[in-house]
């Protein structure tokens, strides 16, 4: 007789084709994953507007008696255009028809402030771009101010970093696209478990495992490892698939491992609200919640998982990157350690 663990394993993994929902958000990846090449480019357009702006002139009408200040950064940024008005009322007529695309209303304040009124479009796809376009232009007038009075300072500023040029596609792929398929296979990993616990009890199959001659740890161990192996397997695969398409992967290997255990630990969890809470919809929606306080409780950390997978990928891991990838392996094997106890004390005769 061979491993009852392995032939737990095996019949997890044959079952999942039967869950619909695991299957389309499996689905739903590889699409995104096979065609990255296409769909980032109108990802990157919800992402950051302001990348597919390019040739788009957004002329912008000026009014009040600080314009001049305004008409500066207006010119001052690429693909927008100043137009002047002697008067508020010209200004918006002009907008009415069409002969502006926003207006920029610029007056000169008691605190020798400027107070900048903007009128931009309804909602539209234009309208996206042209706030874009008018939101570079405060933040230009904002930087011109900001130098034109920094006599007037009582305390010297940090200096800020040099500013750098950067591909919207670059960033989007590594910080977005990229975490996202490698951190959603180990939710789904989770949740996988926690239906699997839970039927078991559901449809009363937990009864045929007593005569078994086998341990609910050994159950435990056999469900736990079809939903770790599957998660890192998913995400070699949209590897595969994103390197088809143009984009670069360093540190492949290191990448399964952090998702290897980032997926031990939060299956672990699953696995043991599962076995806490015993029906699938308090235990869903524990595991959800607490997956989301996780999650959130990570910005706390010198450096967040998606971040890790980012300058893994980018082949500029720091030491903490390193750190990050160990730190998750011993938390995930005290996770296991942790739910093996509580299965263990628990036995499969209380379920």
């Amino acid at each position: 007789m061979g491993d009852p663990r392995l032939a737990i394993t095996r019949r997890e993994l044959g079952a999942i084709t039967s869950e619909k929902t695991i299957v389309l958000a499996l689905l739903i990846q590889l699409f995104i994953a096979a065609f990255s090449s296409f769909l980032v480019v109108g990802l990157v357009s919800l992402y950051d507007p302001g990348s597919v702006s390019d040739g788009q002139i957004v002329t912008v009408g000026v009014a009040g008696d600080a314009s001049e200040s305004v008409e500066d950064a207006v010119r001052s940024v690429r693909g927008s255009r100043a137009r002047f008005f002697e008067s508020r009322d010209q200004a918006e007529r002009a907008f009415e028809n069409g002969g502006v695309d926003a207006l920029l209303l610029a007056n000169q304040r008691d605190d020798d402030r400027i107070g900048v009124e903007t009128v931009v479009p309804k909602g539209s796809l234009r309208t996206t771009l042209i706030v874009t376009q008018v939101r570079e232009v405060l933040e230009a007038l904002e930087r011109e101010e900001r130098v034109a009075r920094q006599n007037e300072l009582s305390a010297t500023p940090v200096n800020l970093p040099p500013e750098v040029s950067a591909s919207p596609y670059f960033g989007f792929t590594y910080t977005i696209l990229l975490p996202l398929l490698c951190l959603l296979p180990v939710f789904i990993s989770g949740s996988l478990v926690v239906d699997s616990i839970t039927e078991e009890r559901e449809r009363g199959t937990f009864e045929l495992l007593r005569v078994a001659p086998i341990t609910l740890v050994d159950i435990v161990d056999g469900k736990l490892f079809a939903a770790v192996v599957l998660a890192p397997a998913q995400v070699a695969l949209w590897l595969v698939l994103l390197t088809v398409n143009g984009i670069s992967i360093s540190d492949v290997g290191l990448l399964l491992v952090f998702v290897t255990a980032l997926t031990l630990v939060v299956v672990s969890g699953g696995a043991g609200i599962a076995l806490f809470f015993g029906d699938r919809q308090r235990s869903q929606l524990a595991y959800s919640t607490g997956l989301l306080l996780f999650f959130a409780s990570l910005v706390f950390l010198p450096e967040h998982p998606s971040s890790t997978i980012a300058r893994l990928a980018i082949d500029s891991a720091a030491p903490i990157s390193f750190i990050s990838v160990a730190g998750a392996l011993v938390v995930g094997a005290l996770c296991l350690g942790f739910l093996r106890e509580f299965a263990r004390r628990t036995g499969k005769d209380q379920l």
